[in-house]
């Protein structure tokens, strides 16, 4: 019995990667400087895991930015745009300027679209491939980083993101002949992963892990036939090392399995926690064979330890049904924070409950020596580990239950008119740039060194400047900026019962970008207002309607780790409560614009098509039990980015707010068509322009996105905005971008008025 982890978190323990990559982006430290600190990197996970007793240590799961860049740019896939980006830098220096470039955007260069890892809240950047693109083997990353582990004296097993996921998650560039799919690309691709095998093999690279998530959804598993040419293919190399084909987030269904089953493929991989259902799919196709089996256990997503019985139990049965069976985590260990010990100040019952990365190292270890056998000593811990406490009666809450029976279902609210006669009106998502004074106003505060009423009196006067600044440039309705807050919804998690937070509980959403997802272990409620005076503040200081924030139900539950004890829709209610009651207190305030922002409800929505209406109907549910109570004098919105937004139209019509804002730039507009085809006819606003790349659009470049969203969305339901949140920008790029974005809709305003 062996034991494996998908992959690690890379940001390091202290968020060493974020500091480096912003200091090599503002030129304060040189190419190889950035190089050292992620060779640092590399060699603390790998020494890490094998002192923990993990037999195959992964290798090549660190990025400076995504694996699905580094593996467009392994493959040669750069798209012409980016051809000048390096400015005349040579070597190592010009390679990292055009792989930042592809990233962040450079000049007139746009960036890569980004979007949803799946159904996590990571982001990877979107391939952009063509007929005329051709595949060939133009890096070494995979090979380098194996060296430098073997030079450690630690063998490891590289990970590859997997030919069908990369090309089915890859998009056609502009100008694609109507009908090309990436994965027409098949046969040429696969004679570079055909070349990258066998230089690892060379190097002594025993097994390469090939990840294929793809395969938990339906577009996945639609390629039955695509999949077992590929790793056919690959298998048949005479000169390669043992494979492992790996999928997690969810099962792969037996015709799937069965065609990997023929492949000579060594090794496959299956989340077991995602899809328990496979222990059915693999009796289905009579085991395995000879084949090993990576058998995902431990759960790499959320944060509560493992079952240990049920672990052992669910291997036991594997036991006959496979070759070999290797522990393993469900997926990479990305998606948790790293470890558990720095987090002293969480309540002692709850912490007895969790594992983050570290930690599940540990259980992948135990589940592998206890199915190998052991003495006293193991059985001692196992007992320890099967004592972990399940969630105790304290954390319920009967009145928030007696309160949600109570209420029962909650119908969509009828609204408002989605325009009352007004053109293209500009706004914001929320957040506003969060400067050096307000970051340091609010370490200084949790550290003591001033007092509440000081805290206070600085976030105020943000405030003033933030409404200034807004007035000054145009805007038509009007936010307070967040400066108040760390995190949209780590905010409302420090002030809801049954929600708790880490010190250092760090998790990678996107290249330099961590967030620190709060703990949802019991039962929600609302102690006191959560927003009511700042907002009411903010909108003292002008004539201009100012819209509450809120952050809804769904994300709270997508970016936190949720409790496993109840159906994810129950919990979802308890939210949405905390929030009606805000919504509440918001409007006798006098707040008559309140956004309730759902960034994640197409993140949430199932891999499976057969299990998106259970999942639309609980989160609909949910948000309208948050909203319906708002009268139609008070404008409702809803803010949703970085997803595939035009999968879901149905579903936002009947969430009932009256205006979506939703993530389009990078994507090009493509949800105008979809909006179209849908028939949505409440208010819209579809970002114009990217806040999540450092360039300045052009009024021009504005402009021409406003007319293209023109061609289907009727003026007085079109709103202006950017298509997320300023808070990662500074004022020197927000600013002028907010500044060319209202100029761009008076002039295409005075067109329509002509």
């Amino acid at each position: 019995m062996t034991t494996t982890v998908h992959g690690y978190p890379r940001i390091g323990p202290d968020r060493e990667l974020k500091r480096a990559c912003e200091g090599y982006w503002a030129g304060r430290i040189p190419a190889g400087e950035l190089d050292a600190v992620a060779a640092r990197l590399r060699r603390g996970v790998w020494t890490e895991l094998s002192a923990a007793g993990i037999d195959e240590i992964p290798s090549n799961t660190f990025s400076y930015y995504d694996h699905m860049l580094d593996t467009a740019v392994l493959f040669g896939a750069v798209p012409e745009r980016f051809a000048g980006a390096a400015g005349g830098a040579e070597g190592r220096e010009a390679e990292l300027r055009t792989y930042f470039a592809m990233a962040r955007g450079s000049g007139d260069a746009p960036p890569l679209e980004m979007t949803k890892w799946f159904d996590t809240n990571y982001h990877y950047l979107v391939p952009e491939l063509s007929p005329t693109t051709r595949p060939r083997l133009a890096g070494t990353k995979p090979l380098s980083e194996f060296t430098q582990a073997k030079g450690l004296g630690i063998p490891t097993h590289p990970v590859l993101v997997g030919p069908l996921t990369f090309l089915l998650l890859a998009k056609p560039a502009a100008g694609a002949p109507e009908g090309w799919r990436p994965l027409d690309l098949l046969d040429e691709l696969i004679p570079c992963y055909a070349e990258l095998l066998a230089q690892l093999s060379a190097a002594g690279a025993a097994v390469v892990q090939l990840d294929e998530p793809v395969l938990a959804t339906d577009d996945g598993r639609a390629e039955v036939a695509a999949l077992e040419r590929a790793y056919s293919a690959l298998g048949g190399l005479a000169d390669r090392p043992e494979l492992l084909v790996s999928t997690y987030f969810g099962a792969i269904g037996p015709g799937a399995l069965d065609a990997l089953k023929r492949t000579p493929v060594e090794r496959i991989g299956l989340d077991l926690v995602s899809g328990p259902e496979s222990v059915a799919d693999i009796a289905a196709v009579s085991g395995l064979g000879d084949k090993t089996l990576v058998a995902g256990v431990v759960d790499g997503r959320n944060v509560w330890r493992c079952d240990i019985a049920a672990a052992l139990s669910s291997l036991g049965a594997l036991l006959g049904l496979a070759g070999r069976v290797t522990v393993s985590t469900s997926c990479s260990l990305l998606h948790v924070p790293i470890d558990l010990a720095g987090e002293t100040g969480l309540d002692p019952v709850l912490r007895e409950r969790l594992a983050f990365a570290r930690q599940k190292v540990d259980e992948v270890v135990l589940l592998g020596r206890a199915l190998s056998g052991g003495g006293d000593a193991l059985a001692a811990e196992l007992d320890r580990a099967r004592a972990a406490a399940p969630a105790p009666a304290s954390f319920r809450d009967p009145r928030v239950r007696a309160r949600l029976d109570a209420l029962g279902d909650t119908p969509a609210r009828v609204g408002r008119d989605a325009g009352d006669g007004q053109v293209l009106r500009t706004t914001t998502i929320g957040s506003f740039p969060q400067t050096a004074d307000v970051r340091r106003a609010r370490a200084d505060h949790r550290a003591g060194r001033i007092t509440t009423g000081e805290y206070e009196r600085r976030m105020r006067a943000e405030i003033d400047r933030v409404i200034a600044l807004q007035e000054d440039i145009g805007l038509d309705v009007l936010v307070h900026g967040e400066p108040e807050r760390n995190d949209m919804v780590q905010y409302f998690a420090e002030r809801l019962s049954g929600f708790a937070t880490t010190r250092g509980g760090w998790v990678q959403s996107y290249g330099s970008r961590c967030v620190r997802p709060p703990i949802l272990y019991g039962d929600v409620s609302r102690p006191e207002p959560l927003t009511v005076d700042w907002i009411t503040y903010a909108q003292s200081r002008t004539d201009r309607p100012v819209k509450g924030m809120l952050t809804g139900p769904v994300t709270m539950l997508a970016w936190s780790f949720v409790r496993d004890d109840q159906p994810l829709g129950d919990t979802a209610r308890q939210v949405a409560l905390a929030l009606r009651d805000e919504i509440a207190d918001l409007e006798r305030a006098g707040i008559r614009h309140v956004q309730v922002d759902e960034a994640a409800l197409r993140e949430l929505l199932p891999l499976r098509g057969d299990r998106h209406a259970a999942y639309l109907d609980w989160a609909i549910a949910a948000f309208r039990l948050a909203t319906s109570g708002a009268a139609a004098s008070t404008t409702v919105h809803t803010h949703m980015c970085y997803s595939e937004f035009g999968r879901i139209v149905g579903a936002i019509e009947a969430l009932g707010a009256d205006v979506t804002s939703v993530e389009a730039a990078r994507s090009h507009m493509e949800l105008v068509g979809d909006l179209a085809g849908a028939g949505y006819r409440r208010g819209i606003g579809p970002g114009v322009y990217d806040i999540h790349s450092p360039r300045v659009p052009s009024v021009a470049e504005i402009e021409a996105a406003l007319r293209s969203a023109l061609s289907a969305v009727e003026p007085h339901r079109l709103w202006v905005n950017p298509d997320c949140g300023l808070k990662t920008r500074d004022y020197a790029q927000a600013e002028p971008a907010l500044r060319n974005m209202v100029e761009a809709a008076r002039r295409v305003r005075a067109d329509l008025a002509g």
